[in-house]
């Protein structure tokens, strides 16, 4: 709390109790109602946190905001608890092992580095679908997961114990944006300060880019990198410009029938189309009133796809009520009620703000979606699948048993769609009628159920769904992110043959958030995300170019064709079901018993404040990065492009998650370590490893670099000789001829995933700098937090317009002097054959922290710099053995 907060405050009775808030009301006057809700919980936290100048300037800087719509000023926001996962926590840990050694090296005792708020961590990346259809796949599927991941889970053991404030919420207990909403989030929260109790909103970041899924229970969150998130845990605040606030008024209701996945997947597909690219998005008007708690997560949950920061939903009524249905305690509801009421953070369905621009969505014409089938934003009607399948161009080599494209791949996955309980019973409603209809899933297509929360099983099983679901192979594979995020496990044999042949081009059905060429399994570049009983839909045709508009799913067997429309159940009969499924404590007590795994709590981690690694690990190696003296990239210098890259290049291409392909240069350098070539994992367990990371670094046979078109994946041109040669060999030899090299690229750079590998990679590249057209919010952030400068081309220089060619380098004018936000930066493209072109480039740097990040060379830099002038050197804990 700032010291003078006083001013600010003022005492409330809530929940029984007095709490110290600060004056909400009395801080925005009589233009309170006018300020979108996220910048009144902006102002909350400034009002709370800062002190002195900076908090009337930044509070001055939003009462300016409100005149325009729009800001220049920065803000310093501190949340109140970060949240990660298990293959975003272990490269952040790593990192904080290293910087610990680098300390103790200095003379500064380690056990200095400490986080300063609590951290959560949820291991949910890991998990594979390795067998399905199975009574015994969750059991199956764990059991490989904890073999496969010991040493990486043994050494998140070691930081519960070594660092303050982190906690490790074990394998089985869900995924983290479902666990989030069920059992972290507390809307508003209590904290004691210097004997006062205070109440305040519950604000959070987390190292995932769907953190916002929190967002529909009225709870401020967004994602942010790994990186990032060091900033924050060592005692930094997050410095932003005050955000631009997109409204999107919604109207009218949802037809029976259409569920929350098609609600998200319409929005998804009009916010990319109107230029959204890292605005907050709230939600405002009559028709949010319609819409359950679970609905709005499953849309909040979505903001990356669609381009947002946020995507915020106010506290209600539904709101009330999904905390009671998750076993939250009444006096906790009665907290959250009565403060949002009294604070001016109660949603008024009739209320309009002032935002900077406004969308309308009219919720009665929304039908039933899909997406795809290489982005999410690409939106299809659910009949329009076999349109945009031609228009992919796969020509079969031959004609083949199974249907030309053939569902390889059909999962209920995420936490997007498997944390509404809605969804799934809808799912399970679909599976009974088509059960009772005698219909089956076709052998080639591997089914799913990967539920967010372990209480699915129970809910489910009390409505009966559970069997109706394992009978069509639709069993629980366990609780985690499993197909989402490329955690696929092997596919069918009958698949892999049909693709080696060259007859069938498989393709992944899922209710994931993305679909990127690759991101679902490396051997299939083609996805359509959908809600949980359109997946079962079309799993049961087998066929993903199936016009389930008017065509049959399948035939009954007594030969009646059996659609869609005679198993997709009405919100009504969900609605019943629910009614009878759902009990307050199965959230809680399921929890508890999935917390004590006792395979994890057999783990022993070491017992020291430094980390001992071992030299000859394939998993956890200190990265050489993680030390001070780094030095800036900044400066003046003439590069060569590494690669020449287009639109849409996503952090899956830039470092792949999903599973390390046998026969590649990553596999051979692991198998020559003594690792199985036939049980590599995913590359995601590998992020502890900077030495495999780096050759994992653009492995995505997806992608293609301009400078050398037929090249493998993870190969470029090396200009100087002409010849083709893996990435970091090409790097190598730049480096060791002193020679810089940049990256260029087109639209939307980096979109996807907030996985902070995807900027390590290239700065273990060498990369000084990336040029693109656009940068998604949390990669561009990510390249900062490594020393390495985004630089946004003017319109018209896009790669299309004006090719960089092989030989060409590219001359970089970036003073680290003169750097500030958003300033102009000369780039000169001399051509190889003689002639050079000037444009101006603009930085994409925000903020003077920013800045700061850029000279210092990066975060870790940063951070050590910091510690080592506030820490003198004293005696300090050994080096483990």
């Amino acid at each position: 709390m700032a010291g003078d907060a006083n001013a600010f405050t003022r005492e409330l009775g809530l929940a029984g109790r007095r709490l110290r808030v600060v004056d909400l009301p009395g801080l925005l006057g009589e233009s309170r109602h006018d300020y979108p809700v996220v910048l009144r919980l902006l102002a909350e936290n400034i009002a709370r946190t800062l002190h002195g100048d900076e908090r009337v300037q930044a509070l001055a800087a939003l009462r300016g905001w409100l005149r325009r719509g729009s800001s220049e000023a920065e803000i310093a926001i501190r949340p109140g608890r970060l949240l990660m996962h298990d293959t975003t926590s272990t490269p952040a840990l790593v990192d904080i092992a290293a910087m610990r050694d680098a300390l103790a090296e200095a003379g500064v005792d380690p056990r200095a580095l400490n986080p300063v708020l609590p951290v959560d961590i949820s291991i949910d990346h890991s998990l594979a679908v390795e067998v399905h259809a199975r009574t015994d796949a969750m059991q199956v599927n764990m059991a490989h997961e904890m073999r496969r991941n010991a040493e990486r889970y043994r050494f998140l053991r070691w930081a519960t114990q070594a660092l303050a404030g982190v906690r490790v919420h074990p394998p089985g207990t869900g995924i983290m944006h479902t666990l989030n909403l069920e059992q972290l989030a507390t809307v508003v929260t209590t904290a004691e300060h210097e004997g006062i109790a205070w109440a305040m909103p519950d604000l959070m970041l987390g190292t995932d880019s769907h953190t916002p899924m929190v967002n529909g229970i009225g709870v401020l969150g967004w994602g942010v990198g790994g990186l990032e998130a060091q900033t924050v845990m060592f005692g930094m605040p997050i410095q932003l410009r005050i955000p631009e606030v997109i409204g999107v008024r919604l109207r009218g209701a949802l037809r029976t029938g259409i569920q929350a996945t098609d609600l998200a997947l319409a929005i998804t597909q009009r916010l990319r189309a109107s230029g959204v690219a890292g605005e907050f998005v709230e939600y405002f008007g009559p028709g949010v009133s319609t819409l359950t708690a679970g609905d709005r997560a499953v849309i909040a949950n979505m903001a990356p796809e669609y381009g947002a920061t946020t995507g915020f939903f106010a506290v209600d009524a539904q709101t009330l009520a999904y905390l009671r249905a998750t076993g939250r305690s009444p006096a906790q509801v009665e907290l959250v009620e009565h403060y949002a009421r009294q604070q001016g953070l109660w949603f008024d369905p009739q209320a309009c703000p002032r935002y900077t621009r406004i969308v309308e969505v009219d919720l009665d014409a929304v039908g039933w979606h899909i997406a795809g089938p290489r982005r999410p934003q690409d939106l299809l009607d659910h009949g329009d699948s076999a349109a945009a399948l031609r228009r992919e161009g796969f020509r079969p080599q031959a004609t083949g048993p199974l249907p030309v494209h053939a569902v390889a791949v059909a999962a209920i996955t995420s936490c997007t769609n498997t944390s509404d309980p809605a969804l799934l019973v809808a799912a399970g409603l679909v599976a009974r009628k088509a059960r009772q209809r005698g219909l089956r899933v076709p052998p080639w297509v591997k089914t799913s159920l990967a539920p967010g929360s372990p209480a699915a099983a129970s809910y489910l099983a009390r409505a009966g769904l559970l069997d109706d679901l394992d009978a069509l192979g639709f069993g629980i594979v366990g609780h985690g992110c499993t197909t989402c995020i490329g955690n696929t496990g092997p596919l069918t044999r009958t698949i892999r043959d049909a693709q080696g042949k060259g007859t069938t081009q498989a393709v992944a059905i899922l209710s994931g958030n993305r679909n990127f060429p690759g991101r679902i399994h490396p051997d299939i570049e083609l996805g359509f995300i959908m809600s949980p009983p359109l997946v079962i839909a079309f799993g049961l045709a087998g066929d993903a170019a199936r016009d389930l508009r008017n065509e049959p799913v399948q035939t009954g067997d007594d030969g009646t064709p059996v659609y869609l429309s005679d198993l997709m159940p009405s919100r009504e009969e969900v609605q019943a079901v629910l009614a009878k499924a759902m009990r307050a404590d199965d959230f809680s007590r399921d929890f508890r018993k999935a917390v004590r795994n006792p395979a994890w709590h057999a783990l022993q981690g070491p017992a020291s404040p430094r980390f001992p690694w071992e030299p000859g690990s394939t998993t956890l190696r200190r990265p050489p990065f993680a030390s001070p003296g780094q030095g800036s990239q900044l400066g003046r210098y003439t590069a060569y492009p590494l690669l020449v890259l287009g639109d849409d290049v996503t952090t899956d291409h830039i470092s792949p998650a999903s599973a390390i392909p046998a026969d590649s240069l990553v596999a051979d350098f692991l198998v020559q370590r003594g690792e199985d070539r036939a049980d590599l994992n995913v590359f995601a367990s590998r992020r502890g490893n900077w030495e495999v990371m780096l050759r994992a670094a653009f492995h995505n046979k997806a992608l293609e670099n301009r400078l050398a078109p037929s090249a493998p994946a993870a190969h470029t041109l090396h200009a100087p000789s002409g010849r083709i040669l893996p990435l970091w060999e090409v790097a190598r030899h730049h480096a060791d001829a002193g020679e810089a090299v940049v990256l260029v690229a087109g639209e939307r750079y980096g979109t996807g995933s907030s996985r902070d590998w995807a900027a390590k990679g290239q700065r273990l590249l060498g990369i000084r700098a990336v040029l693109a057209m656009s940068f998604e919010r949390i990669h561009r952030s990510n390249l900062i937090g490594m020393g390495i400068l985004p630089l946004r081309l003017p319109r018209a220089s896009h790669p299309h317009g004006l090719p960089v060619l092989p030989g060409d380098r590219i001359e970089v004018v970036a003073d680290a002097g003169q750097l500030a936000p958003r300033c102009a930066i000369t780039v000169i493209l001399h051509r190889h054959t003689g002639g050079a072109e000037t444009m101006q480039a603009t930085a994409a740097v925000e903020t003077r922290l920013e800045v700061e990040l850029l000279r210092a060379g990066g975060v870790i830099p940063h951070i050590l710099e910091r510690m080592l002038a506030a820490h003198a050197p004293q005696e300090t804990a050994p080096a483990p053995s």
